[in-house]
């Protein structure tokens, strides 16, 4: 389904149970915090080893409910605040490469403030 297609599809669901007037940006800001904390009681606890036994099994689609939770929150506030989602990601990851060049942040976790 083409990314045009799913928000369509995300918009009607909303419209249809009226909940537009409970997603405010607030809410969807605070709905993406909480959805981000479930996807990661999926790997709480558990060393390398069992998350990567986790995500062989059943774990593996707990991961992706989660993931397209987050999904879903973000392209409606992304919609709502008319925001052009892409444009933006292609903007930050440009931000995103002046921070971190290749010359000093290859091999490494540091912070640009650090590099």
């Amino acid at each position: 389904m083409p990314n045009d297609e799913i928000l369509e599809s995300l918009l009607a669901f909303r419209r249809e149970r009226d909940w537009e007037k409970f997603h405010t940006p607030k809410d969807l800001a605070i709905s993406i915090v909480l959805e981000a904390a479930e996807l990661l009681e999926e790997f709480q606890w558990k060393s390398p080893e069992e998350v990567a036994r986790h995500l062989s099994n059943e774990g593996k689609d707990r991961v992706a409910e989660e993931l397209a939770d987050l999904a879903i929150y973000i392209k409606l506030m992304a919609h709502d605040l008319e925001i052009d989602l892409d444009s933006a990601v292609r903007a930050k990851i440009e931000k995103n490469r002046a921070k971190y060049p290749v010359g000093k942040s290859r091999g490494t976790a540091k912070k640009y403030t650090d590099l």
